[in-house]
């Protein structure tokens, strides 16, 4: 076999070097900056909205637990204030452990938004016979909408301030 002698001009020959280029990887970031720049926005709507459903779905199973412990108990709704009484294990249900809801949404805060149920008028023996219920996003980030609804079961929107028995429904 022969041997191939290198010569010290060989030995100098230009190799391309593997990798990137500082221009290469310029180019990339910046790819990924205009899509994070479009999706990240896109992103905080729909969480938005996410929070706003669930909202509206949290004044639904109120409004339905409500009417579910005034047929069962007898004594129109639930005497609050708050929505403890319609929370509870579910075991051994009474009225004020009625197991209804579930205990994140009894704790008056769910997906950024703060629920509030309010006793509004009594009967003659001093049951609740109507109540409102509330809610409002904790932050302009959590949601834009404020909610309402009462024992008719309508939800109703104001885009500005607490939402009222007047504002449009939903």
């Amino acid at each position: 076999m022969r041997r191939l002698h290198l010569t010290k001009a060989s030995q100098h020959t230009v190799r391309p070097e593997a990798g990137f280029s500082l221009i290469e990887l310029l180019v990339v970031v910046a790819v990924i900056l205009i899509i994070a720049a479009i999706a990240i926005p896109n992103y905080i709507q729909s969480k938005m909205r996410a929070n706003e459903a669930s909202a509206v779905q949290s004044l639904r199973n109120i409004a339905t637990a409500e009417l579910v412990y005034a047929t069962t108990y007898g004594v129109n709704f639930t005497p609050g204030p708050g929505l403890s009484q319609l929370s509870g294990n579910g075991i051994n249900p009474d009225q004020n452990n009625a197991g209804l809801i579930d205990t994140v949404l009894a704790s008056g805060i769910k997906q950024g938004y703060a629920i509030t149920y309010t006793p509004l008028t009594t009967d003659a023996q001093g049951n609740t016979a109507t109540f409102s219920v509330t809610a409002d996003p904790l932050s302009p980030t959590t949601g834009q909408r404020h909610f309402y609804t009462d024992q008719t079961c309508v939800i109703r929107q104001n885009l500005s301030v607490q939402a009222g028995p007047t504002d449009i429904p939903i």
